[in-house]
C-alpha cells in the first residue's frame, strides 16, 4: 500500500501565501470555493509580512463575497482575531475586511477598535461599522 504524504497545515498555508505573492489569485479563489476549510487561513494571510499577500487577501475576500457568499463569512472569526494584532496596519486591514463582509457579528469587536491607540485604525473601524449598519438597516 502506498501512503500519501498529507501536507502539514503550515506548509499548505505557506503554499497559498506563495501563490498569492506570485499573483495566482484566480487559483486561490478556486481553491477556497472547493475547500471551505481554507477560510481558516485568512487571518494568517492578512498578517503575512509580504504586502502582495496582504493585498491579495483583501482581493480574495472581496471576490469571494461576490462569488461564494454562502461561505465567505467562515473567514470572520479569523479576521476578528487580527483586530488584536500588535501591528496597526494589520488591525486596520482586518477592520476594513470586516466592513466589506458586513456581518453584524463583527460589530462588537469593531466597537473595541473605536478606542484603538492608532488613529487610522479608529477611522477604519468607524467606517466598517457604518458599512455594516448600512447593510443591516433598511434604507428609507
Amino acid at each position: 500500500m502506498i501512503k500519501k504524504a498529507i501536507p502539514d497545515k503550515s506548509d499548505f498555508r505557506k503554499m497559498i501565501a506563495d501563490y498569492m505573492e506570485n499573483g495566482l489569485l484566480d487559483n486561490i479563489i478556486d481553491m477556497f470555493k472547493h475547500d471551505t476549510n481554507l477560510y481558516e487561513f485568512t487571518g494568517d494571510l492578512l498578517t503575512d509580512e509580504r504586502m502582495r499577500v496582504r493585498i491579495g487577501t483583501t482581493a480574495l475576500i472581496e471576490t469571494l463575497k461576490q462569488e461564494d457568499p454562502e461561505n465567505v463569512n467562515r473567514s470572520i472569526p479569523y479576521i476578528i482575531q487580527v483586530l488584536d494584532d500588535q501591528n496597526p496596519v494589520y488591525r486596520g486591514d482586518a477592520a476594513y475586511l470586516l466592513g466589506i463582509l458586513a456581518n453584524p457579528e463583527a460589530l462588537q469587536p469593531l466597537g473595541k477598535r473605536l478606542h484603538d491607540e492608532n488613529e487610522n485604525v479608529r477611522i477604519i473601524a468607524r467606517e466598517a461599522i457604518k458599512d455594516i449598519e448600512a447593510q443591516i438597516t433598511p434604507q428609507q
